[in-house]
């Protein structure tokens, strides 16, 4: 039994209690196993026919091309975690934002011959992420406006106050002339 074959009957086992979608791939970057998560992201008529695909052909990463996830992994010989990738399914014109983790698979003379990529759909809070930024950089723009608009009205008020205090000046002065 090979490596690859060895740590997918043991990952069966456990497998089924990982919500978020996986895929396990071999190293030359083809599917030889899936949840039905993963399954659910692509349309049915790519995903009756997944194993023995390209994971890039199929979950279209922006960091497919220069830096696969399962090739860091590899090299590193450790797991590897990426934060905000985005991405697309197959056949699918809905972007999506991930959060990726790959764990090597490794035979026993070190040698990879897998991974396992397990992504996590973070769309919905990507998006609910940037409207809070947008509304905080809105009321940060109103805060600034406001405080300009009292800024001038405190101006204003002081140059009436000044009016009025000449005035009032000018008007005891009158007052004073009259009574000598």
């Amino acid at each position: 039994m090979s490596a690859l074959d060895n740590f997918l009957a043991q990952f069966k086992q456990i497998g089924d209690v990982i919500i978020d979608s996986y895929f396990v791939c071999d190293n030359e970057r083809n599917i030889v196993d899936f949840n039905r998560a993963f399954f659910s992201l692509l349309p049915r008529n790519i995903a009756r026919g997944l194993k023995g695909k390209k994971c890039y052909e199929v979950l279209a990463l922006n960091i497919c091309q220069d830096r696969c996830i399962a090739q860091q992994c590899w090299a590193e010989k450790k797991a590897i975690r990426l934060d905000e990738i985005d991405g697309r399914p197959a056949g699918s014109e809905k972007p999506m934002r991930f959060i990726l983790s790959a764990i090597p698979i490794i035979d026993e003379a070190g040698v990879p011959v897998g991974a396992l990529e397990i992504q996590r759909d973070v769309t919905d809070e990507a998006v609910v992420q940037v409207k809070y930024q947008e509304m905080l950089d809105n009321e940060a723009r109103e805060r600034e406006r406001l405080a300009a608009q009292i800024r001038s009205r405190t101006k204003e008020l002081l140059e009436t106050n000044q009016t009025l205090l000449r005035v009032q000046k000018e008007l005891l002065a009158y007052k004073k002339g009259l009574s000598v």
